[in-house]
């Protein structure tokens, strides 16, 4: 299970955390700079990871029971 969390702007997606890999990622030049902010906060890379804990494995189990 992956969690991601994109952020836009124009319909371009400029910054994106990955919970596989625990960081977010640049895709522009703009992007870049703001991954390397955020990437440097640990409570914000921390936020992140726990809300990985309450939207996706919490809701494992009910995806799979209606399949």
């Amino acid at each position: 299970i992956e969690f991601i969390r994109s952020l836009y702007y124009n319909k371009v997606e400029l910054v994106r955390f990955s919970s596989s890999l625990g960081k977010f990622v640049g895709f522009t030049q703009f992007g870049l700079k703001v991954a390397d902010q955020f990437n440097s906060d640990a409570a914000i890379l921390a936020a992140l990871k726990a809300q990985k804990e309450t939207y996706c494995l919490t809701n494992v189990g009910l995806d799979h029971r209606n399949i």
